[in-house]
């Protein structure tokens, strides 16, 4: 067996790098890294972590179904003013909830799509079953 460390990086299909690089660094504060957009990849820094925008034909989830998503922290005291940046941007919002018992992950979440229908979700997360005390 192959014992993982963690993520390294994930790749986030979209069909234009510098439309989907604009809205990954104003609407969710992402910091660029480096840019190829002649071969459609550009990478990102999120909280320590790399994201990676990957150009394709298409994304892997066009129709914006909820459960294929990539969910993001944020703080606690940001929720509500994550909440209203994103309807003050006119970013649709497809849900906002709050998960609380025999959840992996619990806590408050707001789904909502980038430019391509890759759905997205921040999270203010109160518990992960997954956490190593």
């Amino acid at each position: 067996m192959i014992k993982t460390k963690g993520v390294c990086h994930f790749t986030i299909a979209v069909t234009d790098s510098r439309r989907s690089t604009q809205f990954y660094t104003d609407i969710l504060g992402f910091r660029l890294l480096n840019a190829n957009h002649e071969r459609g990849m550009v990478f990102l820094d999120t909280g320590g972590d790399c994201v990676v925008l990957m150009k394709t034909e298409t994304t892997i989830s066009p129709i914006r179904q909820r459960d294929a998503h990539h969910a993001f922290h944020i703080d606690s005291g940001d929720f509500d003013s994550a909440l209203k940046f994103l309807n003050d941007m006119q970013v649709e919002i497809l849900l906002v909830e709050e998960r609380k018992n025999k959840a992996v992950v619990t806590g408050r979440s707001i789904y909502f799509p980038d430019p391509d229908g890759n759905v997205l979700e921040l999270v203010d997360m109160y518990s992960y079953s997954g956490s190593i005390e």
